[in-house]
């Protein structure tokens, strides 16, 4: 039986909601971070101990009554990590503890290269505010209740099923989501059909129903789970829109279709016509697992977003700021795809962060077409993580394949002097890295002018 839990990069998103999870259940929980930030700030305000240097005289000593958890994204010849390996604690990956928690609950959990932090946080909420209640495992901080971590004597637990580091192969859900199997983490799957198998294989350890997104390869000899597939607007799907309005300000009000029927006058709250797929998608497994249709629709209108997910900052007819956590080629084109469909006639400008060295090499050619479509880029360094540096890879591969009408190439320090002397009409910042410190700062300069 373990007192203490240990975690090496507890700031991570999904470190610390299953942090969260040990503390509220009354453990000792601790670890190590290599920068404090918001998130570990928190963490500590919850009374859990964080540190921010390597150093093995943190790591709790009672080797048999101690679980360490760590992350992937940690190098593997970090010291605490190498000391608690070669001492003979018990270590584990973030997902197999996840896995460990899910064990005899009913797991739902939401999959794919993005929209999952959006639709399992929308699911979510989709129980809570139905009264049904669930835990949940969030990759985001939901608006709605200021965390990543729900926790309910429901033995339902919402999860976010990570396919970094084949994380989510460590679940066995009983209805889960498929939002989509781009190419991504070539670092890990080498090629985008690597990519496919390992979501074929998700798909394979579904016990009960497995719902696609329309027009993705997975068939029922993939999974001897039920198949039921989801689109934004397309009539074939068992869950699709229709009679899709928008207002001015991008809300869109539409009937849901699905396999029982019809929900009327549906309403997202938060704007986009990517929020409305993924509310789609998160009906979907709610009104499969049996959550009332008039429920689901209150819920859907309630929701109040994530933080650093098509996140609402400022909004006025002189000025609007959104931010977002896209870092893939695809969900960057979505976001500028409904900042052009909200901001009609309106100049955008775009900040991006590339996220990793390899992405930046492997999708090079594909940032420089999505980010083409804006009106003016202010392109930073790439952000490193986990990674050493590539010879010859800088945010230079992308900028000068973006054939857009401005562009600047400036580093994290010119970026505040810079937008200091722009005139803004809408902003968009994008990135997985730490272009999230500039939120606050930006915001307070656009609200001043």
């Amino acid at each position: 039986m373990y007192t203490d839990i240990y975690f090496i990069g507890i700031g991570g998103i999904g470190m610390s909601a299953i942090a969260r999870y040990y503390n509220f259940k009354g453990l000792k929980v601790s670890g190590y971070d290599k920068t404090p930030s918001d998130l570990t700030h928190a963490l500590e305000a919850e009374g859990i101990e964080v540190h921010y240097e390597d150093n093995i005289d943190f790591v709790p000593k009672d080797i048999e009554h101690t679980l360490v958890v760590y992350t992937p994204a940690i190098p593997k010849d970090m010291g605490e990590l190498v000391y608690v390996q070669e001492k003979g604690y018990r270590v584990i990956k973030r997902s197999r503890m996840l896995g460990e928690i899910a064990e005899g609950q009913s797991c739902l959990a939401v999959a794919g290269t993005h929209g999952k932090t959006t639709t399992s946080t929308m699911l979510a909420h989709l129980f809570q505010d139905s009264g049904e209640g669930c835990s949940a495992f969030l990759g985001g901080i939901s608006k709605n209740y200021d965390t990543n971590l729900l926790v309910s004597r429901n033995p339902v637990i919402v999860a976010e099923a990570d396919e970094f580091d084949r994380s989510f192969l460590q679940l066995f859900p009983e209805i889960a989501v498929i939002t989509s199997m781009d190419a991504d983490h070539l670092d890990i799957y080498g090629d985008e059909s690597h990519i496919r198998e390992a979501f074929k294989a998700f798909a394979s350890q579904v016990k009960g129903t497995v719902i696609i997104k329309y027009g993705l390869d997975i068939s029922q000899d993939d999974t001897e789970a039920d198949i039921l597939r989801y689109s934004f607007d397309n009539t074939e799907a068992d869950f699709h829109a229709e009679n899709l309005s928008q207002d001015k300000c991008g809300y869109f009000t539409f009937d849901l279709h699905y396999p029982g029927g019809v929900i009327e006058g549906c309403r997202t709250g938060i704007p986009g016509w990517v929020n409305v797929e993924n509310g789609i998608a998160a009906s979907a497994i709610a009104l499969t697992y049996g959550l009332d249709p008039e429920k689901v629709k209150k819920g859907l209108a309630s929701f109040q977003g994530v933080k650093r997910r098509f996140d609402i900052h400022v909004n006025t007819p002189e000025c609007s700021y959104i931010d977002d956590y896209a870092h893939h080629p695809k969900e960057i084109a979505a976001a500028v795809s409904s900042m052009r469909n909200i901001f009609q006639g309106r100049k955008l400008t775009a900040v991006f962060q590339p996220h990793l060295y390899t992405r930046t090499r492997d999708f090079a050619d594909e940032f420089a077409e999505a980010l083409s479509k804006v009106d003016k880029l202010i392109l930073l360094d790439i952000y490193p993580a986990r990674e050493e540096p590539i010879p010859g890879v800088t945010s230079e591969i992308i900028f000068n394949k973006v054939k857009g009408p401005e562009k600047v190439l400036l580093t994290k320090e010119e970026l505040m002097d810079y937008l200091r002397n722009e005139e803004i009409d809408t902003l968009i910042t994008f990135g997985a890295g730490n272009i999230d410190r500039f939120i606050r700062p930006i915001t307070e300069l656009l609200t001043r002018k």
